[in-house]
């Protein structure tokens, strides 16, 4: 490894200034531009390169930041880390991203090496797995600034992106109901998952103000599973369950695109067109649902946006932490959009 000293005996000068030119030093104003030029064309010809972990030691700063993620197999997972990726890179900080395959033990050790690790603020990518992981405790006492995408918690430390579920749900029903249909089958979330209960809140609300009638023989839950690739499983058994049921629908929600995926091979299989027999739609706009035949209409969650957005949010609070500031908990609600495709019709 080339070092210091070896750039100070190829340039000529001490070691003490070429490391006050290469670290870029306060003092470094006052040498003259011609010796700085000297050192920085020794220090390229070697390869030299900076002692990141010596550096981060005197300055305790590591610029990392750990993302913690529930399944990187999960389609919604990955455009948001796209996103952190992205917003992190820009910042010039290291992500240390962790995939906690949906295991309670596996998230608290990777917790766990991450504060080790001296990781400047988290990020936490979280799903139905973190109702009953109380995360605050190590958090609270280390001061790390953390964002939960996906889910606010009731406390006054950690922050939170999330997407108005209400909203999208009311999106997702008000685009069938102007379609023309009225006998609509839902297949909601699994009851644990944060976005289960707004989700169908939006929808009976705007059922009431509209006196839809929704029909309990066509309203089904998706099961719990730590394996994204179940919705699809799910989805299509649920929906051959409620064509078997004998009672008819032309319009079927799904909780979210992998469901509804399920739901459109299951309804195939039944003899039934989509959308000319029944219109399906999803949720997530992730990236095979444009791709999906037909493609799917969905509500759009801005899955990107999320990732880039909690970056900032912790970008500010590592900045609060450097400033011996306290770090507040912010809370971004982002609202959905609903993305027609082929798989929705006006009913004849």
């Amino acid at each position: 490894m080339v070092t210091i000293r070896d750039v100070a005996k190829d340039s000529g000068f001490s070691s003490t200034t070429v490391s006050i030119v290469l670290n870029n030093a306060p003092l470094a104003r006052y040498i003259p531009a011609v010796t700085k030029k000297r050192i920085e064309k020794s220090a390229k010809k070697l390869g030299y390169r900076p002692n990141l972990f010596a550096r981060s030691l005197r300055s305790k700063r590591t610029h990392t930041v750990g993302a913690m993620v529930f399944d990187l197999t999960d389609p919604y997972c990955i455009p948001i880390f796209r996103g952190i990726e992205s917003a992190l890179y820009q910042a010039s900080y290291l992500p240390i991203l962790t995939d906690v395959h949906n295991d309670r033990a596996r998230f608290e050790r990777y917790l766990e090496m991450l504060l080790d690790r001296r990781v400047e603020a988290l990020i936490v990518l979280a799903n139905w797995l973190f109702v009953n992981i109380d995360v605050l405790g190590d958090l609270e006492k280390s001061s790390i600034p953390t964002v939960m995408i996906g889910q606010e918690l009731e406390n006054d430390s950690i922050s939170s992106v999330t997407v108005d579920n209400e909203l999208g749900g009311r999106l997702a029903i008000e685009h069938l109901h102007l379609l023309g249909h009225r006998k609509i089958a839902f297949i909601r979330g699994p009851k644990t998952l944060g976005d289960s209960a707004p989700r169908w809140k939006g929808i009976r609300s705007f059922a009431k103000a509209n006196n839809l009638e929704l029909d309990p023989h066509l309203i089904m839950d998706l099961p719990e599973s730590r394996d994204p690739a179940s919705s699809f499983e799910s989805g299509f058994k649920l929906t051959d369950e409620l064509v078997g049921r004998k009672h008819s629908f032309t319009a079927l929600v799904a909780f979210d695109d992998m469901t509804a995926f399920g739901a459109i091979r299951a309804l195939s299989q039944a003899g039934l067109r989509v959308p000319e027999d029944c219109s399906v739609i999803g949720f997530d706009d992730i990236a095979a649902s444009a791709l999906y035949t037909p493609a799917l209409t969905t509500v759009s969650q801005p899955l990107e946006e999320m990732g880039k957005l909690a970056v900032g949010i912790v970008a500010d609070g590592i900045n609060c932490v450097l400033e011996k500031k306290t770090v507040p908990a912010l809370h971004r609600k982002l609202a959905p959009e609903l993305v027609v495709r082929s798989s929705t019709i006006k009913l004849r």
